[in-house]
């Protein structure tokens, strides 16, 4: 049987200049959608990034637009919009490098080779060995650094003292990690150990007539003693409560300090507090009959540098003790019921471990350690006050472990390299340093929840 409407219709023949054209064809549609829909790609985060700029202008106008200053006896405004053209390019840029940044991390991964990293529990694992070598490695580099520092061509007595400074916030940054990024207890109020240790040195080198090298461990044994004293009525708090607990506790011992003025001195202070020696060789120009000074041992020309070099390496041999005390005592039993605390407190309870005797060991230790760099902090100073031990110094030491991350020894020691460097660097901004805080913390816990390095990771894990 024919099919004659089969039969009858033309085949079209297909040739190589027809597909040619087709192919071209569909390649420019195809190529106008790609253009179209990167376009639209890019326009949003333009007008994001717009859009955070206008916040910014508007938030920024009043706090950095104007400014009061006296002239010929009277309050004059002035204006300084330059600091506000400042602000709404930082906002626009860093808004878009977020949003490109996130629109590129697959093909970061992709470049970097992350990507190829094997799945599941072992692509973790490799993640994490490779990450713990680069640490181990950049905290290296940075211990022969600040060895070598007070050697270095350009290095001065401006450049070692700042850098004692950075030194005594990374102890107590080590210190607070033990018990924030540890054991998972928020302390706000860790200044009150700071302060302890700073005024006990105080009274004990001057009523006792101690030396340094005595009075240094009794210092870090009496804040251990407060911490352990804090630690009995705030066991059965957690997370916010714990904080406010905590920040009140610090607010409590700065009263007292203030107020004492039989012990404390209140507002005056303390001064005259002895400077340590080397070996009973005091850092003095003219020492006192009988006692032979440090540069006279030696044989050299008398500098004041000499006693500033001898105190960076003092802090600096102290902040290494405390990063190894802490790298230890993590791989030991109390550490690693630490970290069972931090995460599950019931699973805690369920394995044996009592969360009483925990918490007290985390805040006795943590606070010894802050003791210490207090003690340190008023034999270099010769001098504390109450006001050197306010809220602001908890915030800036809390900002310093979130910031770096909660657990890990190498971001807080870039995070207090940061936070002290800064206010120095820019001194124009003293007045907004707190406003540069939070506004750090913002851009952290947006685009590092877990901080600059997180190390909150378990010592040891369990597979299944």
């Amino acid at each position: 049987m024919l099919y004659p409407n089969k039969l009858t219709t033309p085949v079209p023949r297909v040739t190589n200049t027809s597909r040619n054209n087709r192919q071209q064809s569909v390649d420019s549609h195809e190529g106008r959608d790609r253009g179209t829909s990167r376009f639209v790609a890019l326009g949003t985060p333009l007008r994001e990034a717009a859009f955070s700029a206008g916040l910014a202008l508007i938030l920024s106008l009043p706090f950095f637009g104007f400014y009061t200053y006296e002239q010929a006896g009277s309050l004059t405004v002035g204006t300084r919009f330059h600091w506000v053209a400042i602000a709404v390019a930082v906002a626009f840029f860093g808004r878009l490098l977020f949003l490109l940044a996130v629109r590129l991390r697959p093909t970061l991964w992709q470049v970097t080779g992350w990507a190829r990293m094997p799945a599941g529990f072992a692509g973790s694992a490799a993640l994490r060995s490779r990450a713990n070598r680069i640490m181990t490695w950049a905290m290296v580099i940075a211990i022969l650094f600040a060895l070598v520092l007070p050697v270095l061509p350009f290095s001065n007595r401006y450049i070692i003292d700042l850098s004692t400074t950075v030194l005594i916030y990374v102890m107590l940054g080590w210190g607070l990690n033990i018990v924030v990024g540890l054991a998972g207890l928020l302390d706000l109020g860790y200044v009150a150990f700071y302060a302890m240790g700073a005024y006990s040195y105080a009274l004990l080198a001057i009523t006792f007539d101690l030396s340094f090298w005595v009075c240094l461990p009794l210092a870090g044994l009496m804040a251990a003693l407060l911490g352990v004293l804090l630690g009995f009525p705030v066991l059965r708090l957690r997370g916010d409560y714990l904080a406010i607990v905590t920040l009140g506790f610090g607010e409590m011992i700065r009263i007292i300090l203030l107020n004492w003025h039989e012990l404390t001195g209140g507002p005056d202070g303390i001064s005259g507090i002895p400077r340590p020696s080397f070996l009973g060789l005091p850092f003095t120009r003219n020492p006192e009959e009988g006692v032979t000074a440090f540069h006279q041992f030696f044989g050299w020309e008398y500098a004041g540098v000499q006693r500033v070099i001898f105190l960076y390496y003092l802090i600096l041999i102290l902040a290494l003790i405390t990063n190894f005390f802490t790298i230890r005592i993590r791989k030991l039993p109390v550490g690693r019921a630490w970290e069972a605390l931090r995460e599950d407190e019931i699973a805690c309870r369920s394995l044996g471990i009592n969360p009483t005797n925990t918490k007290l060991t985390a805040f006795g230790i943590g606070a010894m350690f802050g003791g210490l760099a207090g003690a340190f902090f008023a034999t270099r100073q010769g001098f504390i006050s109450p006001e050197s031990f306010t809220f602001m110094e908890s915030a800036t030491i809390v900002a310093i472990v979130v910031l770096g991350g909660m657990g890990s020894q190498l971001g807080v020691v870039i995070a207090a390299v940061v936070l002290v460097l800064l206010p120095e660097l820019g001194r124009e901004f003293v007045e907004f340093r707190m406003l540069l805080f939070g506004a750090a913390m913002v851009l952290i816990m947006t685009w590092r929840p877990r901080g600059l390095l997180s190390h909150r990771e378990p010592t040891i894990r369990l597979r299944l």
